[in-house]
């Protein structure tokens, strides 16, 4: 095996750039979804539920992880599990390969919490419209929560199908095998 292509976006685009791309992201996501859901029902909006809202807004964030998680359950001997501080104050919860998986397994874990959510969230503002204004709240803050995983679906998509994708300090490496060109 030897490495066809190391990818890091957070080297690549750069902290501010993510972070900038990923603001933007949650307030078109934010503008487009709320408005096409106030178009499709226009009913008068309920803040009943606002401690529900806090907790669920709350959650967002772990459950995005552990979907990660789910399509790799029968690596998890290959996995790392650590808890980071970013900007020395959020704790970020980080899961590392160290074991090289299947490149269509990865690309899965990652975009899993993106159709999970995100579908759920779409739904539930169309089931309760009511609370619309909550669910385009919590579809645009995972949607920005996503950008990083996109990135890198981004650039796994270009890389050889039978690839294997392994984490070190520089990156993600794709892997691959001399005959899989």
């Amino acid at each position: 095996m030897h490495c066809w292509k190391t990818i890091n976006v957070q080297r690549q685009y750069g902290h501010n750039r993510i972070f900038l791309f990923s603001i933007i992201f949650v307030l078109m996501v934010f503008s487009i979804f709320y408005i096409s859901i106030t178009a499709y029902k226009d009913c008068p909006v309920s803040d009943r539920l606002f401690p529900l809202f806090v907790l669920v807004l709350l959650m967002i964030y772990p459950v995005h992880k552990f979907l990660h998680f789910l399509p790799l359950i029968h690596y998890r001997h290959r996995l790392r599990f650590s808890i980071e501080k970013q900007f020395k104050l959020f704790p970020v919860l980080a899961m590392r390969i160290h074991e090289p998986i299947l490149k269509s397994r990865y690309v899965i874990a990652l975009i899993i919490p993106f159709i999970v959510l995100n579908s759920t969230f779409i739904t539930c503002a169309i089931i309760f419209p009511d609370f619309r204004h909550y669910f385009a709240i919590l579809l645009a803050y995972h949607c920005g929560l996503c950008v990083v995983d996109l990135l890198y679906v981004k650039q796994l998509i270009r890389s050889p199908k039978k690839a294997l994708i392994e984490e070190t300090d520089k990156g993600f490496e794709i892997l691959i095998l001399p005959s899989n060109k």
